[in-house]
């Protein structure tokens, strides 16, 4: 099945690109310039993925988000040419699942979009997960069971795992770990990371899953390594 998206931006310009961007990937692309036009849309039609622009005429981007959360759980990504950090806190804050400062290349949006349509599909997968004795990730309570524990993991932590998880083998670097997990820059004095990725391992081994490892890879960042796989 091809990739419903939702596309508000009031550059016209921008618009047209970035439309015939993604139909040329194959997606089902419904544009709007406004956001009453885009309300409409999210009212009448079921999407993958919603890629909206804040400074939107009519509704203003921030304000669809809020509706759009009311009505989907559709994963949105927010584009603006504001730069301040509140601003990205806002959206975050009130729903977003990733901000994309402008402007940017196609390569850096064909990416980002790519993670963030991986992250669904991988919650999905594993919220239907059911089998007893599983490590299963409840994307709906934003924790992890494992023999009929739960871990209590903080949004944070569960945000972490889940992103590791997601990358199976492969290790993530820092810099794309705080973007996505505690949604800001990486500077190398701040051990926000390192602190959630302590307190999750020691969670994982209080419920019995240590043989779920986040392991440090010098230079690079972190990987997830499962020791029950063959």
């Amino acid at each position: 099945m091809p990739t419903s998206l939702l596309l508000a931006e009031d550059d016209p310009r921008l618009l047209e690109d970035l439309q015939q961007h993604f139909l040329n990937r194959s997606f089902l692309v419904h544009a709007c310039a406004t956001g009453t036009q885009a309300l409409h849309a999210v009212q009448h039609h079921r999407f993958d993925l919603v890629l909206l622009d804040i400074m939107l005429p009519g509704i203003d981007g921030l304000s669809l988000l809020d509706e759009i959360r009311r009505q989907q759980a559709v994963p949105v990504m927010l584009m603006s040419a504001l730069g301040a950090e509140q601003d990205r806190i806002s959206g975050f804050t009130r729903g977003a699942d990733d901000y994309l400062p402008k402007p940017f290349s196609l390569p850096e949006l064909d990416a980002r979009v790519d993670a963030l349509l991986r992250r669904v599909a991988f919650d999905r997968a594993t919220s239907q997960q059911t089998e007893a004795g599983e490590v299963i990730l409840d994307q709906s309570l934003q924790d992890i069971h494992h023999n009929g524990k739960a871990a209590g993991l903080t949004a944070s932590e569960f945000r972490l795992l889940a992103t590791l998880n997601a990358h199976p083998g492969e290790a993530l670097s820092k810099a794309f770990l705080y973007q996505t997990v505690l949604h800001r820059a990486y500077t190398r004095l701040d051990r926000g990371l390192d602190v959630h990725v302590c307190n999750l391992r020691r969670k994982l081994a209080d419920i019995g899953a240590q043989h779920m490892q986040i392991q440090a890879v010098r230079g690079q960042g972190y990987i997830l390594v499962d020791q029950e796989q063959p």
